[in-house]
């Protein structure tokens, strides 16, 4: 399976809290939902559908599981939806019990051997095991050298701050643009490998 990350991402490389403005307040984070204003159903949400074909499998961090766990089960009937719920799902935590897994097909990898897991998952026959959200969890993966494909959609905003995507360590990583489209509201919709 490819690793493959899809986010929205400000200009200024940040991805906290893009959902609402509860989703994730830590450090004093006050722009949660930035990217509302943005939003092209046609382009995105075109996007959207297009790389849910090609998805085998999501993998989560915790937070972003138990967000997406409380949300998606109850919007059933549009194919977006169908596809969240039914689609496998991996979720890393130390602190989830195999219990507390109740959107269907998650299974828990243990965040003491996470990375071996994902080696293990990556190493399997499939499509892609897409990971959403997740950002602790996806600059690890950056930083490990574990992603096959980035699939961003940038905003055109500036944040001014917040948590990033991108590690900090200091190490060139060259990236190839695959695919680019610009939306009505000037979201740039990448693929880089």
């Amino acid at each position: 399976m490819r690793i493959v990350i899809g986010e929205f991402v400000s200009l200024d490389g940040v991805m906290q809290a893009p959902g609402g403005p509860d989703e994730d307040t830590d450090g004093g984070f006050a722009h949660g939902g930035w990217t509302h204003p943005f939003f092209d159903p046609q382009v995105m949400g075109g996007a959207l559908a297009e790389w849910a074909a090609d998805t085998d499998a999501l993998l989560f961090g915790r937070r972003t599981w138990q967000v997406m766990a409380a949300a998606w089960p109850g919007r059933a009937g549009d194919p977006f939806a169908d596809h969240m719920n039914s689609v496998a799902k991996y979720v890393v935590s130390d602190t989830l019990a195999d219990d507390d897994l109740t959107w269907n097909n998650t299974t828990r990898i243990p965040g003491d051997g996470a990375l071996d897991g994902i080696r293990k998952l990556r190493e399997t026959d499939g499509r892609d095991l897409v990971v959403m959200g997740s950002l602790s969890l996806a600059r690890t993966l950056v930083a490990e050298g574990l992603v096959d494909e980035l699939r961003l959609m940038i905003m055109p905003v500036l944040v001014g701050g917040g948590k990033t995507l991108f590690p900090t360590d200091g190490a060139l990583r060259p990236l190839e643009l695959v695919s680019t489209v610009v939306s009505s509201t000037g979201v740039h919709v990448c693929t880089y490998r």
